[in-house]
């Protein structure tokens, strides 16, 4: 009959820790840092001012009931602003949402450009779409998805090349000029 020495059991337990640390592993760990995924497309991808947009896409790896989105872009705050009302910044419970189906993580959102509050100007946006409501300086960054939109010059509308304010500041800036110079010439 074979005794197990103290080396043979000390051996033994050594071989299983490795093993019972790579199924904890695999059972707890792994899943748990399984990230979620977002997706985003717009359709068209370029629009005329006043046109319509539909962003949809899916979430997957959470059940959640909406996802929130957000825009930025020309003119706008940094850290995005909400899709009805340009003029407020996102976060803080302000957001665009979009409802999420539960049993396949599909969402949809149609956005009329022509009925939404603020300037929409000419250019390319970046629509964001996130789990949280949380604005763009505050989301996980891992855990997003953005679609790039263009926006065009609507029916019989020019492309500015200037700033609107850049002719005032040329006037203030000419009126001031003069005023230094002819204060300079009266003190000569």
């Amino acid at each position: 009959m074979l005794i197990p020495s103290r080396v043979h059991l000390l051996s033994m337990r050594t071989a299983y820790a490795p093993v019972l640390i790579a199924v904890f592993f695999c059972l707890f760990i792994v899943p748990a840092s399984a990230e979620n995924l977002l997706t985003i497309n717009a359709t068209p991808s370029a629009i005329i001012k006043g046109g319509t947009v539909t962003f949809s896409g899916t979430v997957v790896g959470e059940k959640t009931i909406a996802v929130y989105l957000f825009i930025v872009g020309p003119g706008l705050d940094s850290r995005g602003v909400t899709l009805e009302n340009l003029n407020i910044p996102a976060g803080r419970g302000l957001f665009t949402t979009a409802p999420a189906n539960l049993s396949d993580g599909c969402w949809s959102y149609i956005w009329d450009t022509s009925a939404i509050v603020g300037t929409l100007e000419q250019g390319n946006y970046t629509v964001y779409v996130v789990d949280s409501p949380v604005d763009r300086l505050r989301f996980q960054k891992e855990n997003f998805g953005t679609t790039t939109i263009s926006i065009l010059p609507g029916p019989g509308e020019t492309p500015s090349p200037v700033d609107p304010l850049l002719p005032f500041i040329a006037v203030c800036s000419g009126v001031i000029f003069s005023l230094v110079l002819g204060n300079r010439k009266k003190g000569s």
